[in-house]
């Protein structure tokens, strides 16, 4: 079965810098468009960025653009999430997600993406 593993999350100051990975097993990582979503306490999950299968195309929240960079290593079957500059409204659990089918675009869809991480806490400081 499908396996991520996040990694990467913890306490930062506001302004500092994180950067999550997600592991993954089970599938043919290469052929599925991956992306990262966060929830906070009482709120909606919600997309931060999605990255094709390919890496041609990324799309981030407006929240979150100019600040985190997603990127991946098909060769590791490793996604990542490079986090800058980081403001207290982006604490969250932090998600990693594969779409349920291959060689998917770039969806903002929770319900396009089967396969989720346990997530990771990323708490930021004022």
């Amino acid at each position: 079965q499908v396996q991520l593993v996040e990694s990467g999350g913890g306490l930062v100051q506001a302004g500092g810098s994180l950067r999550l990975s997600c592991e993954a097993s089970g599938l043919t990582f290469s052929r599925y468009t991956m992306g990262w979503f966060r929830q906070a306490p009482g709120k909606e999950r919600e997309q931060v960025s999605v990255i094709t299968w390919d890496s041609r195309r990324a799309r981030y929240a407006d929240s979150v653009k100019g600040r985190f960079t997603i990127s991946r290593d098909n060769a590791k079957s490793t996604l990542y999430l490079t986090m800058n500059n980081l403001e207290p409204a982006d604490s969250a659990v932090y998600y990693c997600a594969a779409q349920t089918y291959p060689w998917g675009v770039d969806t903002r869809y929770v319900r396009d993406f089967g396969s989720w991480g346990q997530g990771t806490q990323v708490t930021v400081s004022s």
